[in-house]
C-alpha cells in the first residue's frame, strides 16, 4: 500500500522539504505524505534510531528521504544541520517546524529549568530552524514554512509552559510572514487539537482515562487523525496556498470555538480522513 493523499501525484516533484520531529507522530505522517507526492524529505530529530526508521519506511515505499540528528535548541547544531541538508539535496523549498514537547504540570509546579526547557523546544528551536531555513536557502529562491503549534486559545491549563511557547510561535509566524514575504517566503501555522497520535502514549498512567475522554469534548465527537493534520500542512506548502501568509489554521474539530459552554449533542456524518497506510492507533486509545 501507499499513502492515499487527497493531492495530485507529483505535486512536490523535485522539491525538498525539512520535517523536524519527523521520527514519530504528525511529523512521521507528514513526511510520508510529502514523499508520496514526489518530495525529497529531510527528517530531523534528536534520536537517530527514530529518524532512520522513518527514512527506511519512506524508501521502502519508493520515496526519497534523509535522516539528520539535531537538537533544534542548539544554535550551532541547527546551522550545521541546515548546511548539511543543503549540501546533500542541493536546494530547499520548505520547512515543517513540527518538533516539540512538554510535560503535564500546573504552573505552580513548574520550576525554571522545566519552563525554559519547554520554551526552548517549542519556541526557540522553531525560531532557529526557520531563521536558518530562510537565511541559508529560502531567502534566495522563496518557499514556505509551516509552524506546528497547539490549541492554546483561552489558556492551556496543566501545560502553561507549552501554551506560552505556542502562543509565541503564532506571533513569530505573523512577524516572519511580513518580514520575509518580499523574498517569496510564506509563513503559516497549524494548530492541532486532540489528535490520535503516538505522543499520547508518553503521558503518565493517571492521565489515560482523561485522554480517552477527549473526543467527547469536541463538537464532532471524536479526535482527529494525523492524516487530517498532514493534509492541512501539505496544502499550506502547496501553490494553492500562494496567497495565504501569516495565518494559523486550527485543526481541532471546533473544540476551540465555545464548546465549553454550549451543550454538545451526539454527532453524525463526521467520518475521519485517514490516508496514512502506516498509521497506528496509540496504545492508550486501544485499552479498556
Amino acid at each position: 500500500m501507499s499513502y492515499q493523499s487527497i493531492f495530485h501525484p507529483g505535486l512536490f516533484k523535485d522539491q525538498t522539504f525539512i520535517v523536524t520531529g519527523g521520527g514519530s507522530g504528525i511529523g512521521r505522517c507528514t513526511a510520508h505524505e510529502l514523499a508520496s507526492l514526489g518530495a525529497r524529505v529531510a527528517l530531523v530529530g534528536r534520536k537517530a534510531e527514530k529518524v532512520e526508521a522513518v527514512k527506511a519506511e519512506i524508501e521502502e515505499d519508493g520515496g526519497v528521504a534523509s535522516a539528520h540528528v539535531c537538537d533544534i535548541r542548539e544554535e550551532e547544531q541547527v546551522k550545521a544541520t541546515m548546511k548539511a541538508i543543503l549540501e546533500q539535496h542541493g536546494s530547499l523549498n520548505g520547512l515543517v517546524n513540527n518538533a516539540g514537547g512538554q510535560f503535564p504540570a500546573p504552573l505552580a509546579g513548574i520550576n525554571q529549568k522545566g519552563w525554559e526547557t519547554v520554551v526552548r523546544t517549542n519556541l526557540t528551536g522553531g525560531f532557529l530552524m526557520a531563521r536558518e531555513a530562510y537565511t541559508q536557502a529560502l531567502s534566495k529562491n522563496g518557499g514556505a514554512i509551516v509552524n506546528i503549534v497547539a490549541d492554546m486559545w483561552g489558556g492551556m491549563p496543566g501545560m502553561g509552559h507549552s501554551g506560552a511557547a505556542r502562543a509565541g510561535m503564532v506571533n513569530f509566524t505573523q512577524t516572519a510572514a511580513v518580514e520575509w514575504a518580499a523574498s517569496g517566503v510564506r509563513v503559516n501555522a497549524v494548530a492541532p487539537g486532540w489528535i490520535a497520535s503516538s505522543g499520547m502514549d508518553n503521558y503518565p498512567e493517571h492521565m489515560k482515562q482523561w485522554i480517552r475522554s477527549l473526543g467527547d469534548n469536541v463538537p464532532i465527537k471524536r479526535m482527529g487523525t494525523e492524516s487530517e493534520v498532514s493534509a492541512a500542512i501539505c496544502f499550506l506548502l502547496s501553490p494553492g496556498a500562494a496567497f495565504i501568509n501569516g495565518d494559523c489554521l486550527r485543526i481541532d474539530g471546533g473544540a476551540s470555538q465555545g464548546g465549553r459552554v454550549w451543550p454538545l449533542p451526539k454527532a453524525k456524518n463526521n467520518e475521519p480522513f485517514n490516508g496514512f497506510h502506516r498509521a497506528t492507533t496509540p496504545k492508550v486509545l486501544g485499552e479498556d
